[in-house]
């Protein structure tokens, strides 16, 4: 075990070194006080962000995202539903037919009264005026003083906003009853990074934060009880965590309380509340907790806790320790949505669905919320490799993947993006995919796939190693698909860039064939053929009369090395590298074509091969 962790901090440190994308990372702390009117869902709010500024510019303009304007009629937000063949069905009705569906926005339909706002009343810098714009879900900040290289800023904002009918990922009566999903609901900093600011308006689906501690005061009808990001800072003073041990709780005649949570080196803050949640809390052996809170379908909500304590210490295990003191499930009633230290969830599910849901947003806390990637630039690197481990999990621990290949939907998934015509490069930016269908296939299979196809190229035991030092490499630095798989080529000593650029940056696809098959003589000729334009290395099983297997592996010329034996059960027989620029590969088997029962080329279908039907040859 020493031996072990030893022989990680070493390597850790022996890429410490190396280049990296994000040399430098932002930082806002906020202070927030807030007040919320349960009866019309309306609240105002005070916060002070100190902003630090770690780059090398100097800055004279800062950005505010404003997410709850999206819930407007004639937003971005709308304008897009009403435009893409294939909608959100949470966000929009179909009004047509399953033939010839009609979409009407949900958003459009909103009344004043149930629309959601978020407005900044006064900024300023340093206690002087700043002049601001609203431009829809972006504030822009025209600052009277320039931010320097390597200073920092005081912005204080007062700011009044209004929860939405929920229509995704937060609003309030939410279809399971939930009164308050509240998530994207303040000011919150837009991220600058060496590609500059990320004004990204918000039309539904992904997220970049920048770093910071969360200082947040809620203050809202006191039967209410609220779970958050955070920790709880008055436990005592709110009564929370008495209910069932029947301890007197402090009674107050004040129509309120204020919780207050403290959330260190995160880049969102969340909160859900409603007057009848329950709370249940574990105690893990190295002291962080485990939250569940919620207020229906009890039996299912306790049916999934001790699993998820098992998935919570296997994805410790897989990629590294969880570094904050608690983690909280929150019933908050649309599907599942990651946040810092928390996800919402759905509640009407039955066990698989739940416990599922659960393992992949847990998951998300090492992708998005840990190493947090930019998402909406590159979505794959966050719900592709989240769903690696989700379905690695789900096979492995909780056993409801019962397919011999825990990634099998992934492979189906994918392949019939490509047959449907609709696959888009997945560096597209993740808001200009022009469905759904691609946006999700593209950032949860082909992203997980990414991850099969190097265990493919380099070995399993490679890829393990490659996802716990890109842990321990880039833990809080927001790296990108290059600090990725530079730490893929250390670990595996092979040269990788051209399958980043060829699987990920392009819609290339991989398609391998056995051309030929003759008998010459006491040999056998095997002629291989490229049929598509990805490059892979092959893997061929000869199966003689007896049922013994010969394990034939091609290494791919331009990784410039050789994967460990895949199969040690069998003999292998390694050839000369295969250049991609030939189409053909020709070699000769040591045994006679009559000796030959098949041949097979990738047997265990662990390639993105799209077309299985050549890759057989039988007598």
């Amino acid at each position: 075990m020493k031996k072990s962790i030893l022989a990680i901090c070493g390597f850790a440190l022996a890429l410490s070194a190396q280049a990296q994308d994000n040399h430098w990372q932002q930082q806002a702390d906020y202070q927030m006080n807030v007040t919320m009117n349960v009866k019309n869902f309306q609240y105002k709010g005070v916060q002070k962000v100190t902003y630090i500024n770690n780059s090398p510019d100097t800055l004279t303009t800062v950005f505010f995202h404003l997410y709850f304007n999206a819930f407007q009629p004639n937003s971005e937000m709308d304008a897009n539903l009403q435009t893409l063949p294939d909608p959100d069905g949470r966000m929009a009705t179909n009004v047509g037919t399953p033939q010839r569906p009609i979409y009407e926005s949900r958003i459009a339909k909103l009344n004043p009264d149930e629309i959601g706002y978020l407005r900044v009343k006064k900024l300023t810098q340093d206690g002087v005026p700043a002049t601001i714009s609203h431009e829809s879900t972006i504030l822009k900040v025209t600052l009277p003083t320039p931010i320097l290289p390597h200073s920092r800023t005081v912005l204080g904002l007062d700011f009044e906003g209004q929860v939405p009918v929920m229509i995704r990922r937060a609003g309030r009566n939410s279809p399971d009853g939930v009164a308050l999903s509240m998530a994207q609901w303040y000011p919150k900093m837009v991220a600058y990074d060496h590609k500059g600011w990320h004004t990204t308006e918000y039309l539904g689906r992904e997220f970049y934060g920048v770093w910071g501690n969360f200082d947040v005061k809620i203050t809202l009808d006191k039967t209410y009880l609220v779970g958050a990001s955070g920790v709880l800072q008055n436990p005592n003073e709110i009564g929370f965590g008495y209910e069932d041990k029947g301890v007197k709780v402090p009674t107050t005649k004040a129509t309120t309380k204020t919780w207050h949570f403290i959330a260190e080196r995160v880049h969102d803050f969340t909160w859900a509340a409603d007057p009848q949640y329950v709370h249940d809390k574990h105690q893990l052996a190295d002291g962080k907790t485990i939250h569940f809170i919620y207020k229906k379908y009890k039996d299912t909500w306790k049916q999934i806790q001790e699993p998820m304590l098992k998935v919570f210490d296997y994805y410790n295990q897989l990629i590294g320790k969880y570094p904050w003191p608690q983690y909280s499930f929150i019933q908050g009633g649309d599907g599942g949505m990651e946040y810092a230290m928390c996800t919402l969830m759905v509640g009407n599910e039955k066990y698989e669905r739940l416990v599922g849901t659960a393992a992949h947003e847990l998951a998300h806390a090492w992708f998005q919320h840990l190493l947090a990637t930019d998402e909406a630039a590159y979505p794959w690197m966050d719900e592709g490799f989240t769903s690696y481990i989700e379905y690695l999990a789900e096979h492995q621990i909780l056993k409801t993947k019962k397919t011999a290949n825990p990634f099998e939907s992934a492979y189906k998934g994918y392949f019939g993006l490509v047959k449907s015509g609709f696959q888009e490069p997945t560096i597209t930016h993740s808001d200009r995919f022009a469905t759904n269908y691609a946006y999700s296939v593209t950032a949860y299979y082909k992203g997980l796939l990414f991850l099969t196809q190097l265990d493919y190229l380099m070995g399993n035991e490679a890829l393990q190693k490659t996802l716990k030092h890109y842990y321990n490499e880039y833990a809080f630095k927001n790296p990108t698909p290059n600090d990725f798989i530079r730490i893929a080529e250390k670990v595996s000593g092979m040269q990788l860039q051209w399958f980043l650029n060829e699987f990920m940056e392009t819609d290339h696809t991989a398609d391998y064939a056995i051309s030929k098959v003759e008998g010459k003589g006491n040999k056998t000729e095997v002629t291989l053929k490229r049929v598509g334009r990805l490059p892979l290395s092959i893997d061929l099983w000869v199966t003689d009369k007896a049922g013994n297997i010969r394990y034939v592996y091609v290494p791919l010329r331009m990784t410039y090395a050789e994967k460990p034996n895949t199969y040690p059960a069998y003999p292998r027989t390694v050839l000369p590298a295969w250049g991609w620029g030939n189409p053909t590969y020709t070699f000769t088997l040591d045994m006679p074509l009559e000796d030959i029962k098949s041949i097979a080329l990738d047997p265990e279908n662990k390639s993105v091969d799209t077309d299985k039907e050549n890759n057989s040859f039988s007598k």
